[in-house]
């Protein structure tokens, strides 16, 4: 089934690229384009079924470990400050190592890197299966949490970094594709997993973080497994200066910085992830498998949207579709602090998945496209304090205003803020608000 559904996104997302392109070589005098690679390509080449093989196992079980621990503080304390606490403490080293990991990353063989991250998010699994088993104090938790977070700054920029380095250059597009397609489907699977077997083990966590350390050890053993050019994990001797090169790039480009910027103070403002536990045990009246489909309802959205969206003629006014989809999200997260059952919420956070996909989309294509080779490391570990850290510290402000004013206020102030950083943000960026298409700049290579 997740196979299915992958591919029907690939092969959505792989006509909408072939489009822009297209359209780009209308308005040159460019040769014709050669003929779209099929829906499966990036699939045919060994090495990458290596890599998305793993990538799945261990999103998967990622996926369903940030379910479950959720489940298991609201659970134990009945406070949604302290499932807030957990995305605060999981951020923090992302927002200090940001900049040392990226250069680090850029510096060495990144096949190694991402072999070492998944070593440590298995470890850390195990300690918080044994922790949970033996009913461990919430102190010990948020300690594994921490050096998680330590291991989340290398992982996300080390792994889309390395992927141009693992398929030949006309297949890219469609390993980015894939690359996506995998990631929203264990979305979809791991908090239904992690649900169903909290439910099984009569209430208990610790199987799922066990699933998790079975996942990150197979894609740290494949990973070794992975070709690349002889000479392409070289990389040139850099100074400390050269430590906020992907900073300097990103403030160059103010585009980027303007979608980044949007999207992170949305999710900061809006995000209710850390609101959904408390939802389900105060409100809505479901239990741990209420709360995997109501974490696994925003990524059947953005499936959903990405197929629509791939669909349709390229976008025109991208920065204009850009906004309103952030608004719309914002509009569905206060549907969603309205609502009283069940059904409501999962329509509510299903929609606001859907409008967020098109806020990926568009951010994605722009720092793909506009960031040279050598920076990609740095790039990948700014943005990924923008976007990563964005959720977790939007789980501590929902959790924080919900703890003093209640989770209902929380998630409306939430959407409401959103409305207003779209605002002014398209005041603030008018490059944002003017961005027509997604060409890439012709000096990028």
């Amino acid at each position: 089934m997740w196979r299915r559904l992958v591919g029907i996104l690939v092969m959505a997302s792989e006509r909408r690229y072939a489009a822009i392109l297209i359209s780009e070589s209308a308005n040159s005098d460019e040769q014709p384009l050669p003929p779209r690679p099929s829906v499966f390509s990036a699939m045919r080449e060994a090495n990458y079924r290596i890599f998305a093989g793993g990538f799945f196992v261990s999103s998967l079980g990622l996926q369903a470990l940030a379910m479950a621990i959720g489940w298991e503080i609201q659970h134990r304390t009945g406070d949604v400050f302290y499932v807030g606490l957990a995305g605060l403490i999981r951020t923090l080293p992302v927002i200090i190592m940001a900049l040392p990991a990226g250069w680090l990353i850029d510096q060495h063989d990144r096949r190694r890197v991402l072999m070492l991250t998944q070593v440590g998010f298995a470890c850390m699994a195990g300690v918080l299966a044994f922790a949970s088993y033996h009913g461990a104090s919430l102190v010990v938790m948020y300690a594994v949490l921490f050096i998680m977070g330590c291991v989340r700054s290398f992982n996300g920029p080390t792994r889309s970094s390395l992927l141009p380095d693992l398929v030949k250059p006309e297949l890219f597009p469609n390993a980015v594709t894939w690359n996506s397609g995998i990631f929203q489907v264990s979305g979809v699977l791991g908090p239904l997993l992690g649900g169903a077997i909290i439910v099984m083990a009569g209430d208990r966590a610790w199987p799922v973080y066990a699933l998790t350390f079975v996942g990150c050890l197979a894609f740290a053993f494949v990973s070794l497994r992975l070709k690349i050019d002889h000479d392409s994990h070289k990389r040139a001797a850099m100074s400390a200066k050269d430590l906020f090169g992907g900073a300097a790039h990103l403030w160059r480009e103010k585009t980027i910085l303007g979608a980044i910027s949007l999207d992170m103070f949305a999710v900061l403002l809006g995000g209710v992830s850390a609101l959904i536990p408390a939802y389900c045990q105060e409100i809505l009246g479901v239990g741990a498998l209420g709360l995997g489909f109501l974490k696994a309802a925003p990524y059947i959205g953005a499936i959903l949207m990405g197929i629509i969206i791939a669909y349709r003629p390229p976008m025109k006014n991208a920065g204009r579709s850009l906004l309103l989809s952030v608004a719309g999200f914002g509009v569905c997260m206060i549907c969603f602090g309205l609502s009283t059952t069940f059904w409501v919420a999962f329509i509510a956070l299903l929609a606001g998945g859907a409008f967020d996909m098109v806020s990926i989309v568009i951010r994605h294509v722009l720092v793909q496209v506009r960031t040279p080779r050598e920076l990609r490391g740095r790039v990948s570990a700014v943005n990924s304090v923008f976007i990563e850290s964005s959720n977790e510290l939007g789980a501590f402000s929902s959790g924080l205003i919900g703890a003093a004013f209640g989770i209902v206020a929380s998630a409306v102030s939430g959407g409401v803020g959103t409305l207003i950083v779209v605002g002014g943000l398209a005041l603030a960026i008018p490059q944002l608000r003017r961005l027509k298409t997604l060409e890439p700049p012709k000096d990028v290579a």
